[in-house]
């Protein structure tokens, strides 16, 4: 998987587990202290996200941080 395809992935994979929690983007980005742009960029992969990141997404989101990382198909 190339590095562009693992962030698109990465991703999608944030915004389902955001939206099964029926949290908005805005709300997301509040959580983890940081501006609502950001977060879309990483739903959208056009940043990689740290894994620091990540790890304030997971606690966030209330899920495991491997919950998020694991998007290999």
């Amino acid at each position: 998987m190339e590095k562009v395809d693992f962030q698109i992935a990465l991703g999608k994979r944030i915004r389902q587990l955001r939206e099964e929690k029926k949290m908005s983007q805005a709300e997301l980005a509040l959580l983890c202290n940081f501006e609502k742009s950001n977060m879309n960029r990483i739903e959208t992969g056009k940043t990689c996200p740290s894994s620091f990141t990540l790890y304030k997404i997971s606690i966030s989101l209330e899920v495991k941080l491997s919950e998020i990382t694991d998007v290999i198909e």
